[in-house]
This record gives structure tokens, sequence and C-alpha cells, in this order.
């Protein structure tokens, strides 16, 4: 059988790191889903929300259904290393069409839902694939004209079933009885394909958001996801007594190889029904375990200080008062050192008043959130330890499957992103650049051999383009992506995420991105908590018409210089942020301004803004 790895590149792919699999562990992502339904017989492995209740579906019908897509695909001429493209929100449907593909030996290749028809044709073409799972015929009328274009899409198949005509393509529902009559004839199909398929065969190729150039396709083995799975989850303490609300898209590397954790250790899964109803569906769920992205965490904070503020002067004293004991009392906990009596007096009394709130907007029973994707502020970990609710975080990027470093509950150090897991190594290179080796780190980027060989060093480490450091205890220290460094017209460096974690500190601001290349100094574009910045202006009896107008208050543009001064008191001179500029909307992926992962696209805010970033360099 043919390895689709070995034909896409006219160059030598970097060699694979194996690893060494025990005989009780899954060695495919087929592996996977088998175990999950004979080990763990899960009433509830997956819930979703359906007119207005919520519904299960048991680990034994999740493999039955998957096994009737995967014999549905093989129906329709899906053959081994076929790619398969699946565009769709978040949902059970998604997990099943994923397995599906496994299964059937295809290669499936997840698309962002909020990409642009263009992008979306990009990937389709770049990635040849042959058929595409869509979530609804909105979704494909807006795709039509593209599709059209892209001949070699032969099959699309819906999971809605509602306005879909013959003409459209298949309902999953017909793909997957497709499938049963596929099965009755031969039941030994899809064991005969599953058999088949090696840990070094490819799983999926993910495209990267990509923050600059072209997207590129990041190739991914079972062997790649299964290592990782394992490697990064061994340390925690989870099981069948959990349940996680899933609120991530499982499009990005992140959320899959954490739905492929649930399963593996028999977590009871509930699908968010939108990020909007993160709240209620918290509160419905009251899921013990939440993984999520630092921007998450920011806005549930934020949510926090706006019903404070909102509610009056006395509550949010006592809310700034709380957060205060947090920090102080996180600090003692990081350290290891006893906790003073005045310290326990004040921590119980914000618990009983403030932080008890807190848990309950999380449904009462968390025990950890788990943050990745991004760096997670130091401050915001602090604090969120401090009331009680463990944060965590790790440090990867989708080509090392993603997970490179983690943290432990027992050994977690604020500001960090912890060690590296087993099996994976780490280095720093001559340039402050992290190297990462082990059986995470993917095959190439899809038919691109120069990038594939640029992304890695002459011994065989691949490169990730971020900037750390390792202290003596190997704890690895992000401080920024190497391309994002940006040099000041005096020929000073400046590394712009550290300065824009400590700005976010201020209960004043939602967003910001520093700017600066190639000017005489830095400085910053503010997004405002506007709430918080209304309840100043009523303070302080500063009339202003709009939230614009509120922009350009010369008192309002002083009160966030003060609160950058007072928050960066320890920058260098060339480093010290000169101005500020306030945007009245906040960035979105829907703007353009976020990736799907809700990395900021430093190039497109650059050019969005090119005015008011004009105006501040005037003078």
């Amino acid at each position: 059988m043919k390895n689709l790895a070995a034909d896409i590149t006219a160059e030598p792919l970097p060699e694979m790191v194996r690893r060494p699999t025990a005989p009780d562990e899954p060695a495919t992502l087929i592996d996977v889903f088998v175990r999950a339904a004979h080990v763990h017989h899960r009433p509830d492995a997956l819930n979703y929300k359906s007119g207005g209740r919520w519904v299960s579906m048991s680990s034994d019908e999740i493999l039955e259904r998957v096994k009737d897509i995967a014999a549905g695909l093989h129906a329709i001429g899906i053959r081994h290393g076929d790619r398969v493209a699946l565009l769709s929100d978040s949902r059970v449907e998604w997990t099943l069409a994923d397995a599906g593909c496994l299964f059937a030996s295809a290669v499936d290749v997840p698309i962002y839902p909020t990409l642009t028809p263009p992008q979306v044709q990009y990937i389709l073409k770049d990635s040849g694939a042959s058929a595409l799972f869509l979530a609804n015929r909105e979704k494909f009328l807006e795709l039509k004209q593209i599709l059209a274009e892209c001949p070699q899409v032969k099959h699309v198949i819906f999971f809605d079933a509602e306005g879909i005509a013959p003409a459209d393509g298949l309902t999953l529902a017909h793909l997957e009885e497709r499938g049963r009559e596929v099965e009755q004839n031969d039941p030994n199909l899809i064991d005969r394909l599953a058999a088949e398929t090696t840990p070094d065969d490819l799983a999926t190729i993910i495209y990267t958001s990509g923050t600059t150039g072209e997207p590129k396709g990041v190739m991914l083995t079972h062997g790649n996801l299964v290592s990782n799975l394992i490697d990064s989850t061994g340390h925690l303490t989870i099981g069948e007594e959990d349940t996680v609300l899933s609120v991530l898209p499982l499009s990005h590397v992140y959320e899959r190889q954490a739905m492929y954790m649930y399963l593996h250790h028999g977590i009871a899964v509930y699908f968010a029904e939108s990020l909007q109803t993160i709240g209620p569906n918290l509160r419905e769920v009251r899921p013990t375990i939440l993984v999520g992205v630092p921007r998450l965490f920011e806005k549930i904070y934020a949510r926090i200080h706006e019903r404070a503020a909102a509610a009056g002067k006395v509550t949010e004293t006592l809310l700034l008062w709380s957060i205060d004991v947090a920090r102080e009392y996180a600090d003692y906990v990081a350290h290891h050192r006893p906790l003073p009596a005045p310290l326990k007096f004040k921590h119980a009394l914000a618990s009983k008043l403030v932080f008890s709130k807190w848990h309950e907007a999380f449904g009462g029973r968390i025990r950890l959130l788990l943050s990745g994707g991004a760096a997670l502020s130091e401050d915001l970990a602090r604090i969120y330890i401090g009331a009680g609710i463990p944060i965590i975080q790790g440090y990867g990027l989708t080509e090392t499957s993603p997970v490179v470093t983690a943290s432990g509950l027992d050994d977690y150090r604020v500001g960090t992103v912890g060690r590296p897991i087993p099996h994976v190594e780490v280095r720093i290179a001559e340039d402050g650049e992290i190297e990462v080796r082990g059986p995470n780190v993917m095959r190439g980027y899809y038919n691109k051999p120069e990038e594939t060989r640029a992304a890695f060093t002459e011994d065989g480490w691949f490169k990730t383009g971020d900037i750390g450091t390792l202290d003596a205890d190997g704890y690895l220290r992000i401080t920024d992506r190497k391309k994002e460094l940006f040099k000041t017209s005096g020929g000073k460096y400046i590394a712009p995420q550290p300065i824009e974690q400590a700005i976010k500190g201020s209960r004043f601001v939602n967003q910001v991105v520093l700017i600066g290349s190639e000017r005489k100094f830095p400085a910053a574009l503010i997004v405002p908590v506007w709430e918080q910045l209304e309840s100043y202006c009523k303070l302080k009896g500063i009339e202003v018409k709009s939230r614009n107008e509120l922009c350009q208050h010369p008192r309002i543009i002083d009160l966030l210089q003060r609160q950058i001064d007072a928050l960066t008191p320890n920058l260098p001179r060339y480093e010290k942020i000169k101005k500020v500029a306030l945007i009245e909307n906040e960035f979105t992926i829907e703007g353009g301004e976020l990736t799907p992962t809700l990395k900021v696209k430093r190039r497109v805010v650059d050019d969005k803004y090119r005015g008011v970033i004009e105006k501040l360099y005037e003078e």
C-alpha cells in the first residue's frame, strides 16, 4: 500500500521520530474510537442540543455510525489516501464525519466555516479534495460558485437534510444508508480498511490560518496525533467522572485533539450551542473541565468586571479588592509558601462574597481550565488560580499535533507553559527560536517541498517561529513570535506580545495591538472595555455624545496612557509606549483582524487602520 506522504513532495521529508507503543495503547486514531466504545461504554459520550433539550449519543452508537459513514464513503469511491474536506461549525456530525474518513482510510481536510469562498476554494484545490462534508444548504449556496470551479470535488455530503435536492448532493443519512447496504454485502470491509491503516499513514491535512502569507497544509499522521494524545494527557487526572463543554472549533487541531482526549479517557462531551450561549450552557452542563483559548478566558473575566461596574461603586470596589487578594494568594501557592493568617482570612472572605459567584458562573463544578492556542496573561492566570479556579496552559502548534509542553496542577509555574511532554525534546537556538523534535512533529507541508525544508534545521529539528527560554528546571517561557518582532527606526527590536499582555492588565483594555515598525517609537491601538470607560465618564462627569467622540477625548486618551505607564514601569526607554489611539469596534474574525483561532493579523490591522496610525506619528 502506498503512503500518500511519499508522493507529495519533490524533496525528502524529515525523518520521523517514532514513539514506542504499549500493548494496551491505541496505535491509530481508528483504535482510539474502537477502544472508547469497548472500554468505556458511555451512554452519554457525545451530547448536543436539539429542540431545546440535550440529546445523548452512546459510545457504541458512535462506533456504529462511524463505520456506516466509512462504508458510505467507500461506496461513493473514496479510497486510501483520498482527501475529503470537512467544512462545518463544531457539532456531533463533525466528529462522526472525521472518524468516518479515518475508518475509510481517507485523509480529511478540515476547513474553518469562517473562511471566505476564495479561501475555501484555495484549500479545496490545493488539497485535491474529492468530497466535501457541509453543514447545510445555506453554506452550499454561499460556496456554489467556487464549487463549480473545483471539478475534482465529485461529492457534497450535507449534515442537515433540510432543503437538499438530489442534484445538490447526498445527505449524511443517505450516505450512512448506502454504507449499511455495503456492509451487508461485505461485513468485513471496514475491519479490513482499519487493519490496513498504519501509524505512518496520513490522517489529516490541516491548513494553517495564516497570520502572514498563504495557508500551508500541515500533514499529520495517525502516529503524530495518537502519540501526542497519550503523551500530552497522561499527567492529567481525568476520566469517566468528568464532563466537558466543547466550545472551540473542531477545525483547529487544538480542539480536535481535545476531542480525541475526551473519547480516549471516557469523558462526557457536550457541544456548546454557540459562542453566544456559552454562559447558559455552562450553567446547564455544569462541566468539570473547560478547554479554551486565552481570549475566551479574557472575555469571561471582562464580563465579570462589566457586571460589577454596572452594579455600582460598592460592588466594583469589592471586586477589585478580591482580585488583589487572589493575586497575593496565587503568589503564595505558586511558591509553595505557607499562607499568613491575615491572608487566609481575606481569601476566605473574598471566596464567600465574590469567588463563589465565579464558580457558579462556570456551573459550580469546574475543577480545571486548560488554556492553549496563544499566550495566557500571567496576571490573568494568577487571578483565576487565586479565585480557586485552577487554570493551566500548554504550548504547541498545528505542526506539532499540537502539544509540545504542558503544565500540571501540581507543577504549574505562572508565566511558563510547562515542561516538554514525554518523548518530545525542546531546545533554544542561538537567536532564541524554540526548536522541537519528537513523534508529534508533522511530515511536512502538503505540496510545498521548499517550505517543508525551510521549516527544519539541518539536523532535523522543527523550527517553531516562536522565541522563548528554558529555565534550569526545564520550564518553557514564550516571549514572542519571531515574525512579530519589529524594529524601530532607531534600530531597536521590540517584542510586542509581553507588552500587550501587560497592558491587558488594565480594566479599561479589551484588546491591544502594538505598532511602531520603522517608526521613532512604539504606540498602541486599543479597543476599550466600553462599559468600564462609560462608567468612568459618568463618575468623572465627562459628557460625550458617542463612542467615536469618546475615542478622541483628551481626558480618555490621557487615562489610557496613564494606565499603560503604570502597568509597564520597567520597560527600557525605547520600548515605552509614547502614544495611544482608541479603536471603536472590536477586532473580529468577520472583520478580518483575527484568525479563526483568535490571533491578531497584524498586517491586516496595519492596513485597516493606516489612517489612524499615520495620525499618531504626524507630530
